[in-house]
This record gives C-alpha cells, sequence and structure tokens, in this order.
C-alpha cells in the first residue's frame, strides 16, 4: 500500500474518496470526493469512546466487527465511480479509515493511494494558498450600487479573455441584508473555502478574473486570508445603472410572495438605521405589496447610503449595465486597452 502527499493535479487524474463519517464530510471535504463512509456518525462516537477508556486494542476490535460486513460493498461502490480511474483514499489525518479501505483496494488489484495526513493535510494547503493569497491574472473587482445588475451581467459574460468567478454563488447568498432570501447559507466558513480554491485554482494562468466586490463577509462566511485586502488593490470597475433599472431588476429578483415574510423580517433588522417615520413609510409599501415604491425608498434611504460610505477609492473605469451586451464591449475595450485581454 502506498501513500502521496496532496496536489491539487490529483483531483484531475483520481477518483477521491472520502471514507470519514457524513457529519464530516458535510463540514467539509476535498472538491469532488465521493463519501463513502467506514463508519457511520454513531459508530465512529462509539469507537472514539473504546478508544479513551479501554484504549486501542478494544477500538479496533469493535471497529472491525462494525465494519467488516461491510468490505464488498465498498469495494463494490468504489469500483462503479471509478470507472478505470487510479483511486486516493483519505480520512481525518491519514490514519486507520483510509489505511483500511486502501489496503481491502490493494489486496483485491485495484490502483489505490492513501492520502497522507488525510483531510488535514489538505486543509493545511487550502490555508496556506489564501494566505497569502497570490493570483493568476490581474483581478478585476465589479463594484456598483444595489440592483445595477452586476452578478447577472458577470455571470453572462462570454469568450475566453477573462475568467468568472461567482463569490455570492459559492457563498449560497448575496451579501446584503435581503441577501438571503430564496437561498439557504448552511455551508461552513470551511466548505466554502474549499469551493472558492477550486474555482480560482482552475483559473487560467495570465487572464484577468473577474469578481464581484464584497465586503469581507457575505452573510456569515468571510473571504479567506488576505483575499479582501488583494482584491482591494485589484482594477476597479463601477457599473452604473439607472434608479429605474435598478427598481426593475430587484422586483424581478425579489419580488415573489413567497419572499414576502422574509423581506418584512430583513427590513425590521434594519430598522434603527433607516429610522422610525422611514421604517413606517417603507413598510407600508411592503404591506400593501407596492414594490416599486418599496425598492426605489429602500435604495435610496439604505443601501446606496450604506455604499457610498463604505467606497474609500475611486474606480478605474465607469461602464453602464443598462444594456448588458454594450457594457461588455465596453469592459473587453478597457481591458484591451490595458493590454489585459487581445
Amino acid at each position: 500500500m502506498s501513500q502521496i502527499k496532496f496536489n491539487e493535479a490529483l483531483l484531475d487524474t483520481h477518483l477521491v474518496v472520502d471514507v470519514r463519517t457524513p457529519l464530516e464530510y458535510e463540514e467539509d471535504h476535498i472538491p469532488g470526493a465521493l463519501n463513502i463512509p467506514l463508519l457511520d456518525n454513531e459508530q465512529r462516537v462509539e469507537i472514539g469512546t473504546l478508544h479513551k477508556q479501554n484504549g486501542p486494542h478494544a477500538a479496533r476490535k469493535r471497529g472491525l466487527e462494525l465494519t467488516a460486513r461491510h468490505f464488498p460493498g465498498i469495494v463494490s461502490k468504489i469500483d462503479a465511480a471509478a470507472t478505470g480511474r487510479p483511486i486516493l483514499v483519505y480520512c481525518w489525518r491519514g490514519g486507520l479509515r483510509s489505511k483500511t479501505v486502501t489496503s481491502i483496494l490493494d489486496l483485491t488489484g485495484y490502483n489505490a493511494l492513501q492520502l497522507q495526513g488525510g483531510y488535514k493535510s489538505y486543509r493545511n494547503h487550502i490555508v496556506s494558498f489564501f494566505e497569502p493569497f497570490e493570483p493568476s491574472g490581474p483581478l478585476v473587482i465589479m463594484h456598483g450600487l444595489t440592483g445595477a445588475g452586476k452578478t447577472d451581467f458577470i455571470l453572462g459574460l462570454e469568450g475566453e479573455n477573462y475568467y468568472v468567478v461567482d463569490l455570492e454563488g459559492l457563498a449560497c447568498h448575496r451579501g446584503s441584508a435581503f441577501g438571503e432570501l430564496g437561498l439557504s447559507q448552511t455551508l461552513s466558513q470551511k466548505h466554502f473555502e474549499s469551493l472558492l480554491w477550486d474555482a480560482l485554482r482552475k483559473a487560467p494562468k495570465g487572464k484577468p478574473v473577474i469578481l464581484e466586490g464584497e465586503s469581507k463577509r457575505i452573510g456569515r462566511i468571510s473571504l479567506p486570508g488576505n483575499l479582501y485586502e488583494v482584491m482591494g488593490s485589484g482594477i476597479k470597475v463601477w457599473c452604473e445603472g439607472s434608479l429605474e433599472t435598478r427598481v426593475k431588476r430587484l422586483i424581478v429578483e425579489y419580488g415573489k410572495p413567497e419572499y414576502r415574510e422574509g423581506m418584512a423580517a430583513a427590513l425590521f433588522r434594519i430598522k434603527k438605521k433607516l429610522g422610525g417615520a422611514k421604517y413606517s413609510e417603507i413598510s407600508e409599501y411592503l404591506e400593501k405589496w407596492q414594490l416599486e415604491p418599496f425598492m426605489a425608498e429602500l435604495l435610496l434611504s439604505y443601501y446606496d447610503k450604506v455604499y457610498y460610505k463604505s467606497r474609500p477609492w475611486q474606480e478605474d473605469v465607469t461602464i453602464s449595465l443598462e444594456d448588458f451586451y454594450l457594457a461588455e464591449k465596453q469592459l473587453e475595450e478597457f481591458l484591451k486597452g490595458r493590454c489585459l485581454v487581445e
């Protein structure tokens, strides 16, 4: 049985098998890894308690009793998923769980490797990637007032001149007071970092990486390492949109009856910042489902003020998002002028 140190190239050549418990896997895992637990959540607790109270020999014996009958099924599941690829197996820190499964695969003739140091070694790699963060190409940060359409514009960009990373999509949050409507930010900080690492590692060397301007936190998730500071020194694009267009786009995104209760709760959370009179006015619009004045007052009385207050920088270029096709042309011309794209 052979061990190997973590190398991101392994993700593109091997079937990666996570033999930890479902709870461990849910908290975070190597991107693309298949979860085939050797022990379930309760069994791992049982083995851990037994190890602490009676020592490693008793724990290993009990572990064999719990898992031996599952070995054929484990091998069968891995074989079906591998489709001829070599196999990389890992557990928490390269211990008995991954050693057991790798040994069984090796004994039955499969090309299997155990990840040295397990998930812990992978996690150290992720932390090192973001501390300090060194982008593969120039960062182009898209800023603009709420409702301008930045996210839709970025996600609609086509062509091979740049690489797009959707921070809000990865974080499952739109990064604002109303940002969780229709979404569920249940992922852990560690898993967000894994998803972000996986997206950034795939960026072609030297090509501009386009991201939406965010604060340090996106809902309950934080940008890792010094990524936020590096983004702050990137190329800044200011995205304009008229108040009328912004209101229309927000109504399309948020104006759904099933969001009504969540919108009221989000509005209440910013009551102090709005002030009592303004809160009552906007609340009444929402209660009557008058979405145009509701969105307009929310933008003018809250979002725009917050954005301008936290904007200590000057943009490198301004583009209009009234028409996405024309906006993309503007962006391309600017990047060509900077010799960042051909």
